[in-house]
């Protein structure tokens, strides 16, 4: 029954797309289709909006990757990323030099100066002076070739398993192999810095009968340096224990497969 007007009443207004046509009743479905693919339409618009924010514009030869941007507007790179600079390109008996004027350029330096101290060049004389020539500063060069002359003793080389010479017995390779892990900068100056090198080494007689089996070991080399005008060269260094790693649950090489390896396995130069 229809109310009359001055009967109270209530009107419920139901959602557009619930509300039924006059004449039939029936959902008006058009409508709700069409606002469905409004909202799909909407959804794809901001997704490939976000997906190409970020994106650099055509033309624009803007070919840099993610490692190669900073990680925000200001940011230092991490300390232990990689520089990206190419190793130096020249070399002075086996040992890079040409090192840059620059903080990298003296962690490089540092890091191959490292691992030339601690080759097993360093237990022959002759050699090992021809290291220091190489790496040192010519006004430090006296007092570094003194020192380590001190250090490589026949009573040294004998701890090794080598002879006064400094050579392995025949038939057995002496391995004496350094490896940077990082650097960093304690010190740095113009014409002068202090570069930490994290180490860990390869020490021993690699060989069938072998009584000095190779051993790791991992320590800190502390390289002092001064700018020649051309070059990174070394005046001081330190050494101090680890820091050391809990030893892995791996089983150890064979003496032949430790001296296969350190003949097959060429070593590297190093840049930061």
């Amino acid at each position: 029954m229809p109310l009359s007007d001055d009967q109270p009443h209530t009107r419920t207004r139901l959602p557009v797309a619930e509300q039924t046509t006059p004449a039939t009743g029936r959902q008006a479905r058009p409508l709700r289709t069409l606002l469905t693919v409004l909202g799909i339409v909407t959804l794809l618009v901001v997704a490939v909006a976000v997906a190409n924010r970020d994106k650099p514009a055509a033309g624009r030869g803007d070919t840099s990757t993610s490692g190669d941007r900073a990680p925000g507007a200001g940011a230092s790179p991490d300390r232990t990323a990689a520089s990206g600079q190419q190793p130096v390109a020249t070399t002075s008996n086996g040992i890079g030099t040409g090192y840059p004027h620059t903080d990298q350029g003296a962690q490089s330096a540092a890091a191959n100066y490292a691992v030339a101290l601690g080759s097993a060049d360093m237990f022959r004389t002759d050699s090992r002076r021809t290291v220091l020539a190489t790496v040192a500063d010519p006004t430090a060069l006296p007092a570094l070739q003194a020192r380590l002359d001190q250090a490589f003793t026949p009573e040294t080389n004998a701890r090794y398993g080598l002879d006064a010479q400094g050579k392995a017995p025949k038939g057995q390779t002496f391995v004496s192999r350094i490896v940077p892990i990082g650097t960093r900068t304690t010190n740095g100056a113009d014409t002068a810095t202090r570069v930490d090198v994290w180490c860990t080494g390869l020490y021993g007689l690699a060989g069938e009968g072998s009584v000095v089996p190779v051993t790791q070991d991992w320590y800190t080399l502390t390289v002092t340096m001064r700018w020649t005008g051309s070059d990174w060269k070394l005046t001081d260094y330190s050494r101090a224990a680890g820091p050391a790693p809990l030893p892995g649950d791996q089983q150890a090489a064979t003496a032949k497969e430790i001296a296969d390896a350190v003949q097959q396995f060429g070593g590297f130069r190093y840049a930061r």
